[in-house]
């Protein structure tokens, strides 16, 4: 098949370059092409051109809720998060993020930038693995723990049909204290239905939170009576479960999204209530 299509692009080649002024023989573009063939640097650079391609890729998310890990903080708030992502078929991507809280003040609180790299590899390419360094601006910088970023890597596994997988990454946090998180998150991808200019699925996931949380200690002295000290904790911080549904025609991507968290107690938390809300995301593809 790759001789086939070899061959098909040198034949167009061929014809473009012979439009003006056409080969009076056709042992002309016979021998034409047996050069070109000889050529391996030639070859290779046109073989990649076939793959060498980027886009962006411009994102808004609506929620309709505001939880931190999982947990209600007794506000009754909105956030919005608008995202652009320029990836190359290399594998190297950056985004440049934020977040808006409707009730927050300043209500624009971080901006986040990424870079990083990935790579599909295996039979049929249903492994793939992946890192990051990311970077935040704060709007309100005088907020005690803030972190400056994080370095990520992730390996995950997806079935030939694509309709399957499962990722597991790790951050580490930087800043003045160390923390560190561990995300597995499974998923489906489902479709509903496909047409030549419209595709809709479902892409249930189901993602599991652990890591370090700073939490309140309790210790008993016998002459300073009782202490309270603060500990990086790791555990299952939250476990959340997605469902979304996606609908694609031509550039853009529209999806409607209903979120469950299940928080897990950690240090002294008790009667952590489950939550839930509402997403609502458009995005568009750009090529370039």
């Amino acid at each position: 098949m790759k001789t086939i299509l070899l061959y098909l692009c040198l034949f167009f080649c061929s014809v473009s370059v012979f439009s003006q002024e056409p080969p009076s023989k056709k042992t002309d573009i016979d021998k034409y092409i047996d050069e070109l063939l000889l050529e391996e640097q030639s070859l290779d650079e046109l073989l990649a051109s076939f793959i060498n391609f980027h886009f962006l890729y411009l994102s808004l998310n609506y929620n309709s809720d505001t939880y931190f890990s999982g947990r209600d903080i007794d506000i009754d708030q909105y956030n919005i998060s608008p995202q652009i992502t320029y990836m190359h078929s290399k594998g190297f991507y950056a985004s440049v993020s934020g977040i808006y809280y409707s009730e927050f003040i300043p209500k624009w609180d971080v901006t986040t930038a990424t870079i990083g790299y990935g790579k599909s590899f295996g039979k049929d390419k249903i492994w793939r693995y992946y890192t990051s360094l990311s970077g935040y601006l704060y709007s309100d910088n005088n907020i005690d723990g803030l972190y400056n970023g994080n370095i990520s890597v992730g390996f995950g596994i997806q079935n030939k049909n694509r309709t399957l997988g499962s990722v597991l990454s790790g951050s580490y946090y930087l800043g003045s204290d160390a923390a560190y998180q561990i995300v597995s998150r499974t998923y489906a991808n489902l479709k509903l239905l496909k047409t030549k200019k419209h595709h809709l699925k479902i892409r249930p996931q189901l993602s599991i939170f652990t890591g370090t949380q700073v939490v309140d200690v309790l210790s008993d002295t016998t002459l300073q009576g009782s202490v309270i000290s603060q500990n990086n904790v790791f555990g299952l911080i939250n476990t959340q479960i997605n469902f979304p549904i996606q609908y694609s025609t031509n550039s853009f991507d529209f999806e409607l999204g209903y979120n469950l968290n299940f928080p897990s107690e950690i240090g002294t938390e008790t009667d952590l209530k489950n939550t839930s809300f509402f997403n609502i995301g458009i995005s568009y593809l750009l090529d370039l």
